[in-house]
Formats: structure tokens, C-alpha cells, sequence
């Protein structure tokens, strides 16, 4: 009678929940679980754990389903530390796992061990487990996929030692089960809080990137138009939780507490629906809210409601909430000033420069170029920081689903994620084209990452402003009164050879009409395309 092991009881598992593409880089800790492959799975290799979580990351985004990453060890994991706090931030549901050493040597500590696997990736991942024994592993990938998937959701991590994949799976019984997803607020508090809504002289709303998560458009859109209320968006917003060319959308709040407070004042109620309160950089010193603001607060996450440093908090999915709140409040005919739309959108700043047509370009300039010779359902990705005003001024997003980026401010997550978004675009049979605007300075932090790109076919277009600095350092110098620092300068980059480098089209536009040019014929490539622009350097304000 044929045994059953440890690895066929796990793969079997995975099939059950749907977990059948696997992203990853293999090491000798981890082939024991990836020997005799199934013909079932599908394994996407990147070049680097970072970008094996960037790219699950925005795989399990775009399809709403966890997705699984395998990386190598201890160094493995430390190697993609960086974006597993990127995919915290972003509430992402993903099941991470890592080899360790035979059992027999774990006391020993050997080359590659990880010592104390689970603290390594903490504080990052909500739950973190080596199983004690062999037949324990299946449950302890049940546990970790509820666990990733219930709000807050987010990664979470398995090490397993290399030696238990060939184990019997005797007496193991893991059952798949199901769990909730979404927390219901409470009747009374979400009440009171309709209530405030309704009897406030003037109230606003600000939407954070749940709502976006949670397909809550409509149901954003339903309760400002009943209320005839402002909406803003939450400071750093990774997903726009609102239509950016709705009446109603007043902009994005800015990360500092003084500029954040001026540009609520005149308010006298505000909620704050699935995002932090708030996220804060720079520091510039102020009140957290202006004189004669009361605010609310409505979260899926009990840590983030207590760590809050004001506001009435209610624990709550954000969309069931904007839906319990939308049908409690008592409609409004008009908004009680005229809500102006900032021409800059959810960033923080205005555009830097002028459209302007000279040699370099202007990033203002180049954006507004690319806006128009994209279709119009694709798929925004940023990671630009010095040029966020130009990008948003010229491509106002105003559909769900349609730009991405990432939470943390920890570089190099977005050209692995474009990856797994597009792969999704692929997957899914939606077929809307990727486009990735990443600064050169980010562009350097993933690179590898166009491999994938390429071994997959993945039809991405990856756009770099190549401005020779890292501005946003730039600006950060002159808010900060630093003058002299070294290293902010990064000359001699040739971004077109890098990219050929790994397999990728890469082709260099000055000016408008070899921009259009390129963009025709990337949308019509099979793979990828880098298109390097030279722009013109500028220092964004950071308030």
C-alpha cells in the first residue's frame, strides 16, 4: 500500500485552496519541497526574494486571493524583508515559506540555519512558525492561510526543516475550512456615528485604500453624494479609494501633521474610513486636528484603532460600513461650500514644472504624453516619489483597480509587482495593459525583476524619468536644512543596456513623438519594454 507523504498531503492541500502558482527562489533548503514538481503547479522564478514576495504581492492583489511565496532559509528571508514589509503595509494575504536544516541538525546550528525562525520576519508578519514535528505541517499551512486571510489581512510565515517533506503523513487529518473575511461594525456605534454625520455643519470624509481593496467604490461614492461631503484621500493612499474626477473628491491630504490640520480646518466632523490616523512624514510640527474638528474613525485593524493618537475609533469592515453609514444618514441637497479639485490629485504636492516641450522634457511634459498614448484601461503602477505631482496631474485615476503602489515607502516593490499584476491581467482573461513609472534611482532596487518579466512574456511597459538624482532625497535636504550631503547624484546609469541586459526591449525617447512611438509598439511586444526618458531635474516641495 502506497504511503502517502508529507509533501503529497501539503500539494494536495494547496490544490484545495487554490494555491497552485508558486513564487520563488529555490535553494538547497527548499528542493526537498519542490522535488518531482507537480505538473499542476505552476513555479514563477524571480531572481531575488524581494522580488518573489513584490511580485505574489501583486499577484494576490489583483486576483483577491492569497498567494504563496518559497524563498531560501534564513538569508532568503532576510533577503526579502524589504518587501514583506511592503506587503504588510499593503494588507496583502500572503503564505511565505522558508526551509530550514535537517532536524537532526537544527541544535548543531549549521551553515543556513535559521536560528530563530520565528522572529526573524517579525514585526512584519502577523503570525510566524516553525511546525514542532513533521506530520504538523499541513495544519500549519491551514492555520497560515486563515490566518493571512482574516482582517487585517496580511503575510505570514512557515519554516519548514528540509527533512520533513519525505516524512509519512501518518495519522495527519487537515481539514480545509473556510473563514470570514469581513467584520460587521457594530449596529449602536455605526448609528451614533451616522448621527454625528448628519447633524455636522460641515463634515468630510476621508477614504483610505480598504475601500479600494474591498471594491468599495460604489459604496464610497453613495455615502459622499448623500451627504454632499468632501472626500480626501488618506495621507500616503496606495490604492485611490475614490474616483479622482468626481465633484465631490477634494485631493489627498498631506503626510505632515501642521499641513494636514490646515487643510481640515473649517470642518467640524470628519471620519476617517479604512485608512491609518495617520501616516506622518516629515515631521512638521503642529496640532493633529484644527480647533472645533471632532473625528471618527472606522478600521479593520484593532492595533491601528488604538495606536490612533485622536479620534473616536469603531472596528469595522470599510465598506460594510460605508454601506450601514450611507443608508443611516439623512441626505443633504447641496455641499455646504463648492468642493475644489486639486489639479495634482491624491499627491501631497503640485506638479513641479510646466508641461514644457524642451530638451529634457519636463516630467509634467512626459506624463501627459504617456496618459494619451495609453488605452484607457490601463493599469497604473508608481514608484516615481520626486515626481508624484507631475504623475498625478496628468493621469487622474477614475476607475477601480487601475494604479498601485506601495504603503511602506520601501523601494523596490513595484517592478516585481507589476509583474504579478500583469500575470493576473493575464490570468484572470482581463487582459488590460501595465504600465510601471519608476524613477531610475528605484528602478536599480529590483531590476532583476525584468527576468521574470521576460520568462513569463509579460506585455509591461516599465517607464523611467531618468533624471540623474534621487530627488526626493533633494527635497528632503532642503526641508531639513542639510546642505553637503554626499550620494545624491546617480550619474552614468544606461538603463537601456541594463534592460537588454536581462532580455528586455529597451529603447531610449526624447520628446513627445518618440514617446508615442515606443508605447505603440510596446502594447504590441510580446514581453516586456523599458522606456528610458531623460526629463528635466526638479526638487518637489514636501508641504
Amino acid at each position: 500500500m502506497l504511503t502517502l507523504t508529507i509533501r503529497d498531503v501539503t500539494y494536495q492541500l494547496l490544490r484545495e485552496l487554490g494555491l497552485t502558482t508558486i513564487f520563488g527562489n529555490p535553494g538547497s533548503t527548499e528542493e526537498t519541497f519542490l522535488k518531482d514538481f507537480p505538473a499542476d503547479f505552476r513555479y514563477v522564478l524571480t531572481l531575488h526574494e524581494a522580488t518573489a514576495v513584490g511580485a505574489a504581492d501583486g499577484y494576490a492583489q489583483a486576483t483577491r486571493r492569497p498567494a504563496i511565496v518559497n524563498v531560501h532559509t534564513s538569508a532568503g528571508l532576510a533577503n526579502a524583508m524589504s518587501n514583506i514589509l511592503t506587503a504588510h503595509q499593503n494588507r496583502t494575504p500572503l503564505i511565505i515559506t522558508a526551509g530550514n536544516q535537517t532536524r537532526d541538525m537544527l541544535l548543531l546550528e549549521p551553515w543556513l540555519t535559521n536560528v530563530e525562525p520565528s522572529m526573524l520576519p517579525r514585526p512584519w508578519v502577523k503570525w510566524s512558525y516553525e511546525p514542532v514535528r513533521a506530520t504538523d505541517v499541513p495544519a500549519a499551512l491551514m492555520r497560515a492561510w486563515a490566518m493571512a486571510m482574516q482582517p487585517p489581512a496580511g503575510p505570514v510565515f512557515l519554516s519548514i526543516p528540509l527533512d520533513d517533506w519525505d516524512q509519512p503523513a501518518v495519522g495527519v487529518n487537515t481539514c480545509v475550512r473556510s473563514v470570514a473575511t469581513r467584520i460587521a461594525p457594530d449596529p449602536a456605534r455605526i448609528g451614533e456615528f451616522a448621527e454625528r454625520l448628519s447633524a455636522a455643519r460641515h463634515p468630510a470624509l476621508i477614504y483610505g485604500a480598504a475601500i479600494a481593496r474591498g471594491q468599495g467604490w460604489p459604496q464610497a461614492i453613495a455615502l459622499a453624494e448623500a451627504l454632499q461631503a468632501p472626500v480626501f484621500a488618506a495621507p500616503a493612499s496606495e490604492r485611490p479609494p475614490f474616483p479622482e474626477t468626481h465633484p465631490l473628491y477634494a485631493g489627498g491630504l498631506p503626510f505632515a501633521m501642521g499641513p494636514l490640520a490646515e487643510k481640515l480646518a473649517g470642518h467640524d466632523v470628519a471620519i476617517v474610513i479604512g485608512a491609518p490616523v495617520f501616516r506622518y512624514y516629515p515631521y512638521v510640527a503642529g496640532p493633529y486636528l484644527p480647533d472645533g474638528l471632532a473625528l471618527l474613525h472606522i478600521t479593520d485593524d484593532p492595533s491601528e484603532a488604538g495606536r490612533a493618537p485622536v479620534g473616536d475609533s469603531l472596528l469595522g469592515d470599510a465598506v460594510l460600513s460605508l454601506e450601514a453609514l450611507a443608508v443611516r444618514v439623512r441626505p443633504r441637497s447641496a455641499p455646504v461650500q463648492p468642493v475644489t479639485r486639486p489639479a495634482h490629485g491624491m499627491a501631497p504636492h503640485p506638479a513641479s514644472s510646466d508641461a514644457t516641450d524642451d530638451q529634457p522634457l519636463s516630467a509634467l511634459a512626459l506624463f501627459q504624453t504617456l496618459r494619451a498614448a495609453a488605452p484607457a484601461d490601463t493599469v497604473l503602477v508608481e514608484e516615481s516619489p520626486s515626481n508624484l505631482g507631475d504623475l498625478h496631474t496628468a493621469w487622474p485615476v477614475e476607475q477601480p483597480d487601475s494604479f498601485y503602489t506601495f504603503a511602506s515607502g520601501s523601494l523596490g516593490w513595484n517592478l516585481p509587482a507589476s509583474v504579478g499584476l500583469a500575470l493576473a491581467e493575464r490570468d484572470s482573461g482581463r487582459h488590460r495593459p501595465v504600465l510601471a513609472v519608476i524613477g531610475d534611482g528605484s528602478f536599480q532596487y529590483s531590476i532583476q525583476g525584468l527576468w521574470s518579466a521576460v520568462q513569463q512574456a509579460l506585455p509591461i511597459l516599465f517607464v523611467v524619468p531618468r533624471n540623474g538624482q534621487y530627488g526626493i532625497l533633494k527635497s528632503f535636504a532642503q526641508l531639513e536644512d542639510t546642505p553637503g550631503v554626499p550620494g545624491l547624484d546617480i550619474p552614468g546609469l544606461d538603463v537601456v543596456a541594463l534592460a537588454q541586459g536581462y532580455g528586455a526591449h529597451g529603447v531610449r525617447a526624447s520628446n513627445r513623438e518618440e514617446i508615442q512611438a515606443a508605447c505603440a509598439e510596446a502594447w504590441r511586444r510580446q514581453g516586456p519594454t523599458v522606456l528610458e526618458v531623460p526629463i528635466q531635474p526638479s526638487i518637489p516641495p514636501l508641504i
